[in-house]
């Protein structure tokens, strides 16, 4: 299936994403930015080739992430805007890409800042025949920790699939689709997960507060740009952090796990994550054991924490764009080198990066479940012999239709 229409594509995105061009390119924001990448460049000495080859774009790429968040920072006015998206245009208007953090490209990441004392209603509307795999209203403090959080799964839907989610410091008292709110709290992050490309869509949202006039005025050019500043640095050094769980590890090597609801992290979701360095003609193979888990994606991404080219190449892998062996595990080859494999994460020429594996959407508590990833590593040559008999593997002509029907699918996010 191919939509032919982009929920993302807002009047406030649009919005939103005009005014950040506008802040990115003032003479003060393109200074301090200047100073963050050379601060950056600095961090990620040495630089290898392949990191050298990818800095400019994925620096941007941050940089535009932290302009476009800085603002939608206003609970008095809040919007929904769409972060972490690749780079599109508006009427002939190019707008960068702002994927970063370590994203996910089966993700629609959204927020809405609010006030904890204030009342918010979120309307919105679920594509009607195929619910999302995952769905989750994510309320975070400050430090992106979850104050509440409400299961696309749980919300009580109208006839026509439209919806509205009550937000405020009161109990739900019967009050359906209810999120109470906290003092800390300050923003909501909206993921929309998209395990089958082609059969299921975002939900459509948008917001209001309801409590009457704003307390305060909408902020200044000046304070948005600092407050852009202020972003730029942040989310650069949040970047470094993170990747830092991976990279202080030694290569080729998974076993550090993290499972928690903080620091951006989703509550109920299991991530494993290292690095790989690979030399010429090398393979990592991953043998991956799904422990009830009905989501799951294996995404690349670079020491900047954005993925490679998940449009046009195999640059991730969910459950669904994978086939199992024969015994229900699944078998994963990353390799500069094409395989043959099916379950090819394809790194897109780079012989290091970050992988990210997710478990999530588990049908038993995944303390219970045989949830894990072994990884060796091959020459190329050799995965035949060293891979299960049983693992699916493909044609050149194969490989070309699973990317075609990937490019396909992603269209319908770039759409005007």
């Amino acid at each position: 299936m191919a939509f032919d229409y982009n929920p993302i594509n807002t009047a406030d995105q649009q919005a939103f994403e005009r005014a950040a061009l506008t802040i990115f390119g003032l003479p003060e924001v393109a200074a301090e930015r200047a100073k963050a990448r050379e601060y950056w460049l600095n961090e990620l000495q040495p630089l290898s080739p392949n990191m050298q080859h990818c800095f400019d774009g994925a620096f941007e790429e941050v940089m535009f992430a932290a302009t476009i968040w800085a603002l939608n920072q206003d609970p008095m006015h809040p919007g929904v805007c769409t972060i972490s998206r690749l780079a599109h245009s508006i009427d002939g208007l190019r707008v960068p890409g702002s994927r970063w953090g370590i994203d996910n490209p089966d993700s629609v990441y959204r927020t809405i800042p609010i006030c904890g004392d204030q009342q918010y209603r979120i309307r919105g509307k679920v594509a009607m025949g195929h619910r999302l795999i995952e769905n989750y209203f994510t309320l975070w403090d400050d430090k992106r920790d979850t104050v509440a959080m409400l299961s696309g799964k749980d919300l009580e839907l109208a006839e026509d699939g439209s919806f509205e989610i009550s937000v405020d410091a009161h109990p739900a008292d019967g009050r359906p689709n209810h999120v109470q709110s906290t003092p800390a709290a300050q923003q909501f992050y909206i993921r929309d997960v998209l395990q089958d490309w082609g059969a299921e869509m975002i939900n459509e949202l948008s917001v209001e507060r309801i409590d009457g006039d704003a307390t305060t005025a909408v902020r200044s050019p000046d304070e948005l740009a600092q407050q852009a500043i202020d972003y730029q640095w942040s989310f650069m050094k949040d970047t470094i952090r993170w990747n830092a769980q991976a990279l202080n590890k030694p290569a080729n090597s998974f076993d550090f796990t993290i499972d928690r609801d903080s620091d951006g992290a989703l509550r109920d979701q299991v991530y494993i994550l290292g690095h790989f360095q690979l030399e010429p003609g090398q393979a990592l193979m991953l043998d991956i054991k799904m422990g009830g888990a009905n989501y799951f994606i294996a995404p690349i991404t670079n020491r900047l924490g954005t993925s490679n080219d998940i449009v046009n190449r195999c640059g991730s892998l969910n459950k669904a764009q994978s086939l199992p062996n024969a015994d229900g595990s699944y078998s994963f080859v990353v390799s500069v080198e094409d395989p043959g494999i099916h379950n090819w994460v394809d790194p897109c020429d780079m012989n290091e990066g970050i992988l990210t594996l997710r478990w999530a959407e588990f049908s038993n508590d995944p303390s219970d479940e045989v949830l894990k990833v072994d990884w060796d590593l091959a020459e190329v040559a050799q995965l035949p012999q060293q891979l299960p008999p049983s693992t699916p593997r493909v044609s050149v002509a194969e490989r070309a239709a699973q990317r075609q029907l990937r490019s396909q699918q992603y269209a319908w996010r770039l759409l005007p």
